[in-house]
């Protein structure tokens, strides 16, 4: 493999600016996002204290109203380029399933999925949710990396995003904004905020996107069968009972109803299904936020919040209409969910008067439930029934070793019960008690500068397979030893190095990190010779060892001129994992067995080498400002179980924005060269091609991202 290949881009993405900075910075003083020449300070909320960025010994990436809005992302899909080692897989209307540092899910149809990443949107647990991901009135979305196992727990293995929309005002505001881009694209939003009272105020928000998306049906000659369609609604109250006691309550209503017609048996952006599948969600969601500083002892901090949202995925399996292929066939599969989740989290923080150790060490302790069930409906056919519940109890400790070191300490214990039925008579469940935690010393000698040192610990809870305890019934090649899979555990070191530096017009973070993976859940698959198809199933590869880097850069050159990257290099990799889903397993198929196909030091799925991103915005007038992007990724394995790959990409976004009073407007493009890229892959093997035209020899299927799409933009406020 050429490494110092791949890691070129990056060190491209990161070094222009640097370069173009020095040439560039003698341009003329001019009003830019800030509209000063220092770059401002980030609140990272996600943790157990609000920590600034830069003071926050993690590898975080904080993306704020102005960049979400300068990208012009309508879901955190479309943000997710910007953060470094951080990819997503499509499959569905959107890109709604995460992979941070190559671990994550790629994918849900029968089985339960424990997810590796966790969604929190206003306090409310979306995890596993994508399609809620909405950034309408969205003020702040952080992205950790790496194991957040104190703070989060058993559904955080890979990391964490958390999303926060914007706080009501006391002063009364609203602002209205509308887009229209090609394959007729149009977007209506409204915001509204004030106080009610002296002690009460609200934040109104709605959104209604649309789009006919970039597939073109053939067969119906429909041009609207991948379309998005999604109205989200949210209301906030923020009340200050007291001077002590504040409470903050969210009520979220969301209505997706996309269309999901994505492959094309030619992998053009022209389809020949004569039943388009859909991917749906409607939810309703809220939460009470309350803080409590009436104690000189303790503040008290809880959030409780509840959703119940209701899913529908389906699609054409075979792609096309009746009479395509030599015998009469059409198939369609279809996956109904319906899922609910309560949580609560109650902790105290330390004040000065309790801090331990004669004042050295402040601490946090907590304890956290949550309860979930998910109910399943595939093709008015099969259901089943999955519910889980989780406590937990958790707790840091900050100790000051000096003026320049500190030492941070976490753990948390969990408990976690699992229980599975379905109508094929399966009754199964496990539990798991857990442990997560971390050690972290911190080094300030520098000025503006931290330095630290993590070791953490995150796991994956253990579960059961369904469908691979039913399929036992007619297979006696499925073993027990199929039916459940381990928990699988997570050990990260990392080191980094972050700071503000040249009177703060540069910020800078740098980690550098290496995890090791025991038990990972990975897909095998096993042959049912009852109707000549495979059953997948989770079991646990003996390991997997990923090293990589991470690093991000602001850079104020002038007040009319700023510079910022992102870039990361990973080496994911499995270590003594013997697949048996894996194509080559499938296409040696003697009728009898599966042979194991070694995957030791390969790469695991949606995984990609490097990623950047890159860009500037320069004041061309007081009024005028340009936005120039771009992104790159390298190529990566759509899945364990082949040997398909995406193509490595590059994308340039432009944005043109005039500023007026109380309006502005926007020309944008992104994909300006219309760049053909993927973010979902399938391959058919020798036994199972979809495709008659070519004798149903075997071949890969690609989901295509954006093509170029141009747009207008405006918002106006009172």
């Amino acid at each position: 493999m050429n490494r110092p290949s791949r890691i070129r881009p990056i060190a491209l993405s990161v070094a222009m600016p640097v370069a173009l900075a020095g040439s560039l910075s003698a341009l003329p003083a001019a009003a830019t996002e800030s509209g000063t020449r220092d770059l401002e300070e980030v609140i990272v909320t996600s943790q157990l204290r609000d920590t600034s960025q830069l003071d926050l010994a993690a590898s975080a990436s904080v993306l704020d109203s102005a960049t979400i809005g300068a990208r012009g992302a309508g879901n955190l899909d479309q943000l997710l380029n910007l953060a470094p080692n951080v990819n997503f897989a499509a499959g569905a209307s959107r890109g709604r399933f995460i992979q941070i540092r190559g671990i994550g899910e790629r994918s849900q149809f029968i089985d339960p999925v424990n997810p590796s990443v966790g969604l929190i949107i206003d306090g409310i647990d979306f995890t596993g949710l994508g399609l809620a991901a909405s950034t309408l009135d969205m003020g702040q979305v952080e992205i950790l990396r790496g194991p957040q196992g104190t703070v989060y727990g058993a559904n955080a293995l890979a990391g964490l995003v958390t999303m926060t929309s914007n706080a009501p005002t006391d002063t009364a505001m609203a602002e209205v904004s509308a887009e229209v881009a090609e394959y007729n694209g149009r977007t209506l939003s409204a915001v509204g905020s004030g106080a009610l009272t002296d002690r009460l105020s609200y934040r109104l928000a709605a959104r209604n996107q649309q789009s006919d998306g970039y597939i073109d049906n053939g067969y119906l000659g429909r041009e609207d069968t991948n379309n998005i369609d999604e109205s989200i609604l949210r209301s906030k109250l923020r009340y200050q009972a007291s001077d002590d006691l504040q409470l903050d309550i969210t009520a979220l209503y969301i209505d997706v109803d996309n269309g999901y017609d994505a492959f094309s048996l030619y992998n053009t952006r022209e389809t020949l299904s004569d039943q388009p599948g859909w991917d749906r969600q409607e939810t309703l969601a809220g939460s009470l936020v309350a803080r409590w500083s009436g104690s000189d002892l303790f503040t008290l901090e809880s959030t409780v919040s509840v959703a119940s949202s209701d899913t529908e995925y389906g699609y054409d399996e075979d792609w096309t209409y009746v009479g395509f292929h030599p015998w009469e066939y059409s198939s369609t599969d279809n996956y109904l969910r319906d899922r609910s989740n309560l949580s609560a989290d109650l902790r105290l923080l330390s004040t000065e008067q309790t801090a331990l150790f004669n004042g050295r060490s402040s601490w946090v302790a907590g304890i956290y439930l949550r309860d979930e069930s998910e109910d399943l409906q595939r093709n008015q056919s099969f259901t089943s029934q999955f519910e889980t519940a989780n406590q937990a109890l958790y707790g840091q400790l900050r100790t000051s070793l000096g003026e320049t070191l500190a030492l941070v300490t976490g753990l948390r214990l969990e408990q976690r019960d699992a229980d599975y039925t379905d109508s094929l008579a399966v009754d199964a469940g496990n539990n798991d008690n857990l442990w997560s935690g971390d050690i972290t010393l911190e080094y300030r000698g520098i000025a503006d500068t931290l330095v630290y040192g993590t070791v953490s610990r995150g796991y994956k809870a253990g579960g059961v397979n369904g469908r691979i305890i039913s399929a036992s019934a007619t297979n006696p090649d499925i073993g027990r030893d199929a039916f459940e899979f381990d928990t699988e555990q997570l050990l990260n070191y990392e080191l980094g190095i972050k700071g503000a530096w040249l009177d703060n017009r540069l910020q800078a973070q740098l980690a550098a990190f290496y995890q090791d993976r025991s038990d990972v859940q990975a897909k095998q698959s096993v042959f049912d010779p009852a109707d000549f198809s495979f059953d997948d199933f989770l079991t646990n590869a003996a390991g997997g060892a990923t090293t990589g880097l991470e690093v991000e850069l602001d850079y104020r050159a002038t007040e009319a001129l700023r510079f910022f990257a992102s870039a990361g290099w990973l080496n994911a990799e499995f270590e003594g994992f013997e697949s048996t889903s894996h194509v080559d397993a499938r296409d040696d198929y003697n009728g009898l067995a599966l042979a194991p196909v070694n995957l030791d030091g390969r790469d695991v799925a949606h995984a990609p080498n490097y990623q950047f991103f890159t860009g500037t915005e320069l004041s061309l007038t007081e009024n005028l400002l340009l936005r120039l992007e771009l992104e790159g990724k390298d190529a990566f394995y759509f899945s364990n179980s082949h040997n398909e790959k995406s193509i490595a990409y590059e994308l340039v976004n432009a944005r043109l924005t005039y500023r007026g009073d109380s309006w502005e407007a926007s020309l944008w493009g992104r994909n300006l060269a219309d760049e053909d890229y993927y973010t979902r892959g399938f391959y058919f093997s020798n036994q199972f091609g979809n495709n008659p035209a070519n004798g149903y020899a075997p071949e890969a299927y690609y989901q295509y991202g954006e093509p170029r799409v141009a747009g207008i933009s405006g918002t106006y406020t009172f």
